[in-house]
């Protein structure tokens, strides 16, 4: 997977700039706050999804392209632009980690080994984050 992570991977806003380290960065599309809580039990009888919303987000200027979310501390969940293309092998599994950028600036989302890019936990520390619409991420560095 190392030549040629993309191969894998729809969706991808700009190939140069997200597989410039010889991974590809996955972007954010969408963040969004859980606002009921699911349930889990034991038999799996009584599952029910936990229900969400998007964060708001707004320009920093009114001629921006892009807007910006502005994240308090706590969990969210992260939506990415991409998503695993069709052609990818069906027993192997994209391992996706946090960006550095993200972990210096006190978020974090766990590593993960997946076969669909589902929405991704995102846990805050701190003051919070300043997040722009199509923000690398998320690092795929491998299959399994």
């Amino acid at each position: 997977m190392q030549a040629d992570p993309a191969r894998f991977v729809e969706g991808i806003v700009h190939e140069p700039t997200q597989t410039e380290d010889g991974d590809l960065d996955l972007t954010v599309s969408e963040v969004y706050e859980v606002t009921t809580p699911g349930r889990v039990d034991f038999g799996g009888g009584e599952l029910d999804p936990a229900e969400t919303e998007p964060h708001p987000s707004r320009k920093r200027d009114a001629d921006d392209d892009y807007e910006w979310w502005h994240l308090d501390a706590g969990q969210y969940l992260l939506e990415y632009n991409e998503s695993v293309a069709d052609d990818a092998p069906a027993d192997r599994r994209l391992v996706v980690q946090t960006r550095d950028e993200l972990l210096a600036r006190g978020a974090v989302h766990p590593t993960l080994r997946v076969e669909e890019l589902d929405r991704v936990p995102l846990s805050i520390g701190g003051t919070g984050l300043r997040l722009k619409e199509n923000a690398r991420v998320s690092t795929v560095v491998g299959l399994d």
